[in-house]
């Protein structure tokens, strides 16, 4: 292996792997070299959508004069997501006409909603690895042999339930995936790419207003204590920034943020990806909006020296000062409404903060307005 196969990510050295559209062009060609040479294929070489050279093992092949099946085993690097380790299956059965017909099978999901890069019925094979299979299909094939190829994966009904699939309204499997046909290990893009497209199927269904949660604990949150539906509910995750753009690019009119206040005071300071590694400052900001209420310097240290926000609020809690709640909440709009509104296009913003340890902290509206009108 060469240098360009590895990905160096806080100190580590990681191993680069293929994407599930990698791994379905490599058995697509190897079912359709085993009908030419009949014989069965140990080992095939194809092309990524980027460029790269890929050897992937044969796992299985049984082959006729005019069909072939092959399993191939998606290989995610050190980047071990949920299809790494699954078999994907090409079967090529040969045309009479130089039609080429991609599909697919068993474990392959079925779209079901608009706002995706495939309309609704068709199998969840994306753009680029679509192209891909087709184009390796037709260079082995020639111009006047066509054959019907349909992609397929066994444990992915199993696997899809562990994958972004079923909020985006994916049906049955998994997708085959991928634009440039390598999975960096901890790649934030997908992550990314899988939340915008979540938020375009609510753009294309024709909501104006979103809400966002950080994660489960703001779902939960949402819809057990708020009693507000999580139908115009997408996790964000730690990209807040990102996230918020991509509401403004959509036109979303209106936005609520709902999430524990120890991962939305950051955004309170500023701080627009939340997870620890790139940013932690929760204890500086609560310390400064403390002060603002007049807070004396004893008890600021003895906050400033807390690891959690929760023996924060413990602190806050006892000492009469939970009126940092709202200027933190009031803070969180100012800072995302700052973001998001440089241009002529408006996107209001509210906010609701809560703790898992003791509940409802404070809301930037009045709450009861704003489960009214989210309702």
């Amino acid at each position: 292996m060469s240098e360009e196969d590895f990905v160096y990510y806080n100190g580590r050295k990681l191993r680069k792997g293929f994407t599930t559209g990698t791994t379905a062009t490599a058995a697509t060609a190897a079912a359709i070299n085993s009908i030419h040479e009949q014989r069965a294929q140990e080992s095939v070489t194809v092309s990524t959508a980027n460029g790269q050279q890929a050897t992937f093992e044969v796992k299985e092949c049984t082959f006729t004069d005019t069909s072939s099946t092959i399993a191939i085993m998606k290989d995610g690097g050190d980047d071990q997501d949920a299809t790494h380790g699954m078999l994907i299956y090409s079967t090529v059965t040969l045309r009479k006409d130089n039609e080429i017909n991609l599909d697919g099978g068993k474990g392959i999901g079925r779209v079901t909603q608009e706002g995706l890069a495939n309309k609704p019925g068709m199998a969840a094979i994306n753009p680029t690895p679509r192209k891909m299979i087709k184009q390796t299909a037709r260079k082995l094939l020639g111009e006047d042999q066509g054959a019907d190829i349909v992609i397929s994966a066994p444990e992915g009904e199993r696997v899809a339930k562990l994958t972004y699939n079923p909020k985006l309204g994916i049906v049955g499997g998994i997708s085959i995936l991928g634009t440039s046909g390598i999975v960096t290990p901890m790649s934030e893009e997908s992550w990314k790419q899988s939340i915008s497209i979540e938020m375009n199927i609510h753009k294309q269904r024709g909501d104006d207003r979103i809400i966002l949660t950080p994660g489960e604990y703001g779902e939960d949150f949402l819809t057990k204590e708020l009693h507000i539906s999580n139908q115009q509910q997408v996790q964000m995750s730690n990209f807040v920034g990102y996230v918020l753009k991509e509401t403004q690019r959509l036109g979303f009119k209106r936005v609520l943020l709902v999430g524990d206040l120890g991962k939305m005071i950051k955004v309170a300071g500023g701080i627009f990806s939340t997870h620890s590694k790139d940013a932690d400052a929760r204890a500086e900001i609560m310390v400064a909006n403390l002060a603002l209420l007049g807070a004396p310097t004893d008890f600021l240290q003895e906050v400033y020296e807390c690891l959690t926000t929760i023996s924060m609020i413990d602190l806050v809690n006892d000492a009469g000062y939970q009126a940092v709640y709202q200027k933190l909440v009031d803070r969180i709009k100012y800072r995302a409404e700052q973001l998001v509104n440089r241009g002529s296009f408006h996107t209001d913003i509210d906010a609701i903060i809560f703790s898992k340890h003791t509940g409802f902290l404070a809301a930037s509206t009045p709450l009861d307005q704003l489960v009214e009108e989210w309702q």
